[in-house]
């Protein structure tokens, strides 16, 4: 059983690969993003929480999954465009995973096995669903994809 996300390592978008090491120390927002999703808006919130709050310590991730819907088709080329261009996502961005499933990627196990769902299930629903990870690398809150970002501000910041 992994400690801590620091225990990961992801592909950013670019291919290249990441450890969540580097974010040793930080407030972590992790992210299943999709482009298609009735909840695509939530980027721009995202990004808001992230340029609000950046300078104190908080990172956002978004990693892409198409496990909903068909919802992230794109590529990697694709989904960083159409993040960048419609709306403005500076945070790192990751190549697209499952999160659930055979093929989950490990980090999704990780916060899945440390904050369950509702009912103490442990399977993602759907795209934008959140895990805040305090600056020691532990799950501390799960939020539902209605959760809108501006409505975590309160966590974000007593985690700072």
């Amino acid at each position: 059983m992994s400690a801590s996300i620091y225990d990961f390592s992801a592909n950013r978008l670019d291919g290249s690969p990441q450890s969540l090491a580097d974010y040793r120390g930080q407030v972590v927002l992790v992210v299943n993003t999709a482009s298609e999703c009735g909840f695509t808006p939530q980027y721009a919130g995202l990004q808001s929480l992230y340029a609000q709050y950046k300078d104190k310590g908080f990172v956002v991730l978004g990693f892409p999954c198409n496990q909903f819907g068909g919802q992230e088709p794109g590529d990697s080329a694709q989904i960083g465009t159409f993040c960048e261009k419609n709306y403005g996502v500076a945070f790192p961005m990751f190549a697209k995973i499952d999160v659930n499933g055979d093929e989950a990627h490990p980090l999704y196990g990780y916060l899945k096995s440390s904050a369950k769902g509702v009912l103490g299930t442990e399977a993602i629903k759907w795209n934008f669903t959140k895990f805040l990870v305090g600056r020691d690398g532990q799950v501390t809150d799960r939020f539902a994809p209605t959760t809108k970002p501006e409505e975590l501000a309160k966590q974000i910041e007593a985690a700072l």
